[in-house]
């Protein structure tokens, strides 16, 4: 174990989307194979797919897969701050892992409880850094949003707080990598600017000795270091947490496979759910709400949602709940995880208007269960057990409202927690939903769950957690190939 003191390093971007999660989880790796004990901090993430700590309260699903990169227990101090998206303005504000009510956007950046947000994504970030070492942060969008100083809680503010070197991520995939990396250089105060050490240039394609030049060029003008030009990659997977990344997945069913259709919610969250699904060789999963492409699949997938009661009008709206139906009876297997398990019940109530103005919808009526909205969420790491498998399985739960047999109805269970509780519905053999997100994590459902489809082949799922793992070394050698490490770690060693 190093015992030398690193600074807080902070990756912060040119604007969204240009890899710093996935870079953060890159050098948590590194870091951890270097004999240090890192912890990832982002103290305001905006993200619908969240995950359940150890002691059942929520984060952002890129700081749980940061801290496995770090080889540590994920913990809301981690992400103190997480923002879920109810709709263009509005979002359920989540704090240390619990939620603290609605807000929209003006209220939030401009209320008067924002500076209480700052003083605890600071507390949480100190409580952080006096167990771990180094703190690897991670900024959120542009750095360079300066009309929005004053209300940043996650980017050079929270590089001051924590006395962290800023280093600038840059994706040159999008074109004008030389404008963007240089405007957020120049757009900072000048104490914000002496904290930018470096530059790492992402998602290169092609020949890197052609951009040798222009990583000279950008030296010149932005007045740091270039630390390194990572080239695109497609052969390293790591679980992405914005469902953009749903654009690039695929669309439609195939000869030859079991063909596995995830229903394209409006309010999708949580398809992190099904990253060992796909990856298992007897399987086709693709992301749709086309009736037709749903009705020529085996096996039809409905995943959890920030908005069920919206996302079930809009089924209902664009005949995806008849096709959902229609699949069912002709021989389809339909599966619930969360939200989705809720809408294969009799019924959704919402008294309290916990989701927002719809109070009632019938459900697909696939399982004889009806579920109320409450306004307390369920958070919490579960094991359990389920008939067609020996041993005991993991995941996690997080959602709003309480599912019960409706009164009368035989009621068959799907999975037994590890202290006996019945949870989840099964109707038949092909008709299943739970409430625990990651069961297909486990090689044991999927192999149940493709096992009537998948005719004689014997192909047995992978170690999910020994594949994760080997990416994780993937994505580290990846990077470390392509970072100038030495010139990294004397920057966080030098004196101030």
């Amino acid at each position: 174990m190093q015992n030398q003191k690193l600074h807080p390093v902070m990756l912060a971007g040119t604007g969204s989307d240009v890899g710093k999660s996935v870079l953060a989880a890159a050098l948590c790796r590194i870091f951890l194979q270097d004999g240090y004990h890192p912890a990832p901090f982002k103290a305001q993430n905006m993200a619908l797919n969240s995950y359940a700590t150890p002691q059942g309260l929520e984060i952002g699903r890129a700081q749980a897969v940061q801290a496995e990169a770090a080889g540590v227990p994920c913990h809301t101090d981690m992400n103190p701050l997480l923002l879920k998206p109810c709709s263009d303005q509005t979002s359920q504000v989540v704090l240390n892992g619990k939620p603290i009510g609605n807000r929209d956007a003006w209220d939030y950046f401009r209320g008067k409880g924002f500076e209480t947000l700052r003083t605890e994504v600071c507390a949480a970030y100190d409580r952080l850094a006096s167990r771990y070492n180094p703190i690897v942060l991670e900024g959120a969008g542009s750095i360079s949003e300066i009309n929005l100083r004053d209300k940043d809680l996650v980017n050079l503010p929270m590089a001051r707080h924590a006395g962290a070197d800023v280093f600038l991520v840059a994706d040159i995939d999008r074109g004008g990598v030389f404008a963007s990396a240089y405007g957020s250089v120049v757009l900072q105060t000048p104490e914000d600017r002496k904290r930018i050490k470096g530059i790492i240039i992402n998602k290169f394609r092609g020949d890197l000795r052609l951009f040798e030049s222009g990583i000279r060029q950008m030296e010149s003008l932005c007045g740091i270091p270039v630390l390194g030009v990572i080239p695109y990659y497609k052969d390293i997977h790591i679980e992405e947490e914005d469902s953009l990344e749903l654009v690039q997945k695929q669309r439609a069913a195939v000869q030859g496979k079991v063909n596995i259709a995830v229903v394209l919610l409006r309010h999708l969250s949580n398809f992190t759910d099904f990253n060992m699904l796909e990856r298992d060789e007897r399987v086709n999963l693709y992301y749709t709400n086309n009736t037709d492409d749903l009705l020529k699949a085996d096996i039809i997938l409905l995943p959890g949602t920030k908005s069920t009661l919206d996302d079930l009008y809009e089924l209902r709206r664009n005949g995806v709940a008849q096709a959902i139906l229609r699949a069912h009876r002709e021989g389809t297997m339909v599966m619930g995880i969360c939200g989705g398990y809720q809408m294969m019940g009799r019924e959704i109530c919402d008294p309290e208007g916990v989701e927002g103005s719809l109070t009632r919808l019938p459900g697909l009526g696939l399982l004889p269960m009806q579920t109320v909205m409450q306004k307390e969420k369920v958070t919490r790491q579960v094991r359990f057990t389920f008939t067609g498998a020996t041993g005991a399985g993991q995941g996690y739960e997080i959602h709003n409202g309480t599912t019960l047999p409706v009164e009368g109805e035989t009621y068959t269970p799907f999975t037994r927690l590890e202290d006996g509780t019945p949870e989840g519905s099964m109707s038949g053999s092909r008709c299943v939903g739970t409430y625990i997100h990651g069961i297909l994590d486990n090689p044991s459902v999927i192999d149940w769950l493709v096992a009537p489809y998948a005719g004689k082949k014997a192909v047995s799922s992978p170690d999910y957690a020994a594949y994760k793992e080997e990416q994780y070394n993937k994505l580290a050698d990846h990077v470390r190939s392509h970072l100038n490490m030495p010139l990294i770690y004397q920057i966080l060693t030098a004196h101030d």
